[in-house]
């Protein structure tokens, strides 16, 4: 990976969580889009994903991007039985919000906005944080979120049971953790790599 560092300069960084469109500036060179070649392509999966930064830096590596992407995509897209797609997405919106990533929790609070049709337990959470109330439902979802992304080994047969007396059966489990799971790393991911800006102060 290029050593090339950037210094973002001349642009408001958010410091309140939304659900706003933001962008998102690396602190290393990502690859140009011009120099993408086959491999690369093949790694970033779909290839709308070539305009963005954050996955043009990921394609350094593109067979760990890959892998990356395809998990994501089974996470969050998978409509073989499991969780609705908008508790998924509530799941990685209380891991994002607890770790502090603006731009992924802006990104999924979207999501479960869209699919959920409740903007303002979304926007609730994204306010008060992981301790909003939102329903029992939503709340199983988000207190095992919490314990997952605070500290694995807390999770245990009290999240499980409280997810399943909310109405979920072991698929609906397994994808309230793994969304979480997979945004606990991502955030960290994201956090150390660059930092989120509103489109319209994007430094030219």
């Amino acid at each position: 990976m290029t050593d090339t560092v950037h210094r973002p300069h001349g642009h408001a960084i958010p410091n309140a969580f939304t659900t706003a469109m933001l962008d998102w500036l690396p602190w290393l060179e990502p690859m140009a889009e011009a120099d993408l070649t086959p491999r690369h392509m093949e790694g970033l999966v779909d290839a709308a994903r070539a305009k963005s930064a954050y996955f043009r830096l990921l394609a350094h590596d593109p067979e760990v991007l890959g892998a990356r992407t395809r998990t994501d995509k089974d996470i969050f897209y998978n409509t073989q039985g499991g969780l609705p797609r908008a508790e998924r997405e509530l799941a990685a919106t209380a891991a994002s919000r607890l770790n502090g990533c603006i731009y992924c929790a802006s990104v999924h609070a979207r999501h479960a906005t869209t699919y959920g049709k409740r903007g303002e337990d979304v926007q609730r959470l994204l306010d008060q944080g992981t301790g909003a109330d939102l329903g029992e439902r939503w709340n199983a979802v988000v207190a095992a979120a919490v314990a997952l992304t605070e500290l694995p080994m807390t999770f245990g047969p009290a999240h499980v049971a409280r997810l399943r007396a909310a109405g979920m059966d072991e698929l609906a489990i397994a994808d309230a953790i793994q969304a979480t799971a997979f945004f606990n790393w991502a955030n960290r991911l994201m956090l150390s790599l660059g930092e989120p800006t509103p489109p319209e102060q994007k430094p030219t």
